[in-house]
């Protein structure tokens, strides 16, 4: 219980105070969000490599319906279970910083495999996504692991890279094996 009127009027001007206050905490709590802004590489990163993961995701899916070939199936398989995590990865990183778009898959490749099936969507699956896309993704997250300049997504890059390395390995190896058959 408050004893004096004056009292009664510190506690309301503290209170005022506090309430007064609380704006400009919010305020420095923004700015700090905006300073951790990503710079144009890393935007440009997380942007195209949102792109060739949803493009790998989708052709692989398409891959289990259109493919004739059961490794193109068990290949497209594995793509989708590794590029998913990668995405989930990526995807937390980018909503650190106030992206929250998912990324579309590229129309122009999903478009050509739509109306493919058996040996010929193997052929340009084979072609267009694990051998192409691969060596594009291999390149990209190089230089973000190298050149990046946010600290979570250069680890990020570096942590991914040597799996998307190994895809591109695997694709390439596929490449050579479908093609002496």
């Amino acid at each position: 219980m408050l004893r004096s009127p004056r009292s009664l009027i510190r506690v309301l001007t503290l209170a005022l105070a506090a309430a007064a206050c609380a704006p400009v905490a919010n305020a420095q709590t923004d700015s700090a969000a905006q300073s951790q802004k990503l710079s144009p590489i890393d935007q440009q990163f997380l942007q195209d490599a949102g792109q060739a993961g949803a493009t790998e995701i989708a052709a692989s899916k398409l891959a289990l319906s259109h493919a004739s070939d059961r490794q193109v199936r068990e290949f497209a398989q594995r793509m989708i279970v590794d590029h998913t995590k990668l995405a989930r990865n990526l995807d937390v990183i980018a909503k650190r910083h106030g992206i929250i778009a998912p990324a579309a898959a590229d129309s122009a490749v999903i478009g050509s495999l739509q109306n493919l099936q058996g040996a010929e969507f193997d052929t340009a699956y084979i072609e267009k996504v694990a051998v192409s896309g691969h060596q594009k993704a291999v390149e990209l997250f190089r230089k973000e692991s190298e050149s990046g300049n946010d600290t979570a997504l250069k680890a990020a890059a570096n942590k991914a890279l040597p799996i998307i390395s190994h895809h591109y390995e695997m694709a390439q190896q596929f490449a050579k094996t479908k093609a002496a058959s």
